[in-house]
């Protein structure tokens, strides 16, 4: 040994691995952090005494009513004829919009009342476990009317948030306890499907779509049981959009696959078809938490 080799001092060691934020990022650590997206939410729900979910889906871009028409009211305020000409067709466009946005937000107030009537509902089911409790995707518009309807009626209710290139913020509703934020999109729609007992589908866009579709694949193949609930709400949308009775037609589903889905046009036509369904094959508990 050298005489330079004794005067070394010893070093601290280095970080675990768990605790090791440069690893933790690394693509060879991607099996852990899918990993704590399926466990920090299973801890989280098992520790709110969540037995099942009742999951509603629908665009992030339907506004409240009082959101749309106040926006209505300012853009009215200006008359076109007192703008200079090359403003007036974006102003009618902006006007077109605002009044379709008022229209539209007859979905959000629906999904809030049914949100708060569902809770209602639920909560007299005992608090362990929680019972049907609802469940969104944690951001505006539609989701956050389901998360404003359960708080309104003085329930918790889920937020399952999903990071995003631009930021999305957990909507004020969820109940803090139950705000869950996922990097994965797959880990995220595990957790809609796992516990959920009824998928409530009101008008959306790509991401509503996305899921609804994820969900009817799992019941069609059986991964999902038969007897959970798909409520499709508000035909008028969706009889525009798409067509399912032509995917019967056609041979691409059969009848039985149909039948899958209802249909609700009212908050008390989605309520009945759902507290019917929940009573008659959900009462009891069969949770995979």
């Amino acid at each position: 040994m050298s005489p330079g080799h004794s005067k070394l001092k010893p070093q601290h060691a280095p970080k675990a691995p768990h605790q090791d934020p440069k690893f933790l990022d690394s693509t060879a650590a991607r099996p852990i952090r899918i990993l704590a997206e399926y466990l920090h939410p299973l801890v989280q729900l098992k520790n709110e005494g969540i037995g099942d979910t009742i999951v509603m889906f629908g665009s992030a871009r339907i506004e409240s009513h009082e959101t749309a028409q106040g926006r209505l009211t300012r853009l009215k305020k200006t008359p076109a004829s007192k703008l200079p000409a090359a403003q007036r067709a974006k102003h009618r466009e902006a006007i077109r919009d605002a009044k379709s946005a008022l229209e539209m937000s007859r979905y959000y107030e629906e999904a809030r009342e049914l949100s708060h009537r569902i809770t209602t509902w639920a909560l007299t089911l005992g608090p362990r476990p929680r019972r049907f409790v609802i469940c969104s995707g944690g951001g505006p518009g539609i989701m956050e009317a389901a998360n404003r309807g359960a708080s309104e009626a003085g329930g918790k209710s889920i937020g399952l948030s999903i990071e995003l290139p631009h930021e999305q913020f957990a909507n004020a509703y969820i109940s803090p306890e139950l705000s869950l934020n996922f990097h994965y999109f797959f880990m995220r729609k595990l957790w809609f499907a796992q516990i959920a007992k009824a998928l409530i589908v009101f008008p959306g866009g790509f991401g509503t779509m996305d899921e609804l579709w994820e969900i009817l694949t799992l019941l069609q193949t059986g991964k999902l049981p038969r007897n959970n609930l798909i409520i499709i709400y508000g035909r008028k949308y969706w009889d525009e959009v798409l067509n399912f009775r032509a995917m019967e037609r056609w041979g691409m589903i059969n009848r039985d696959e149909y039948k899958m889905l209802q249909f609700a046009d009212t908050v008390d036509e989605a309520f009945g078809r759902i507290r019917e369904g929940l009573e008659k094959y959900h009462m009891q508990l069969d949770s995979d938490l």
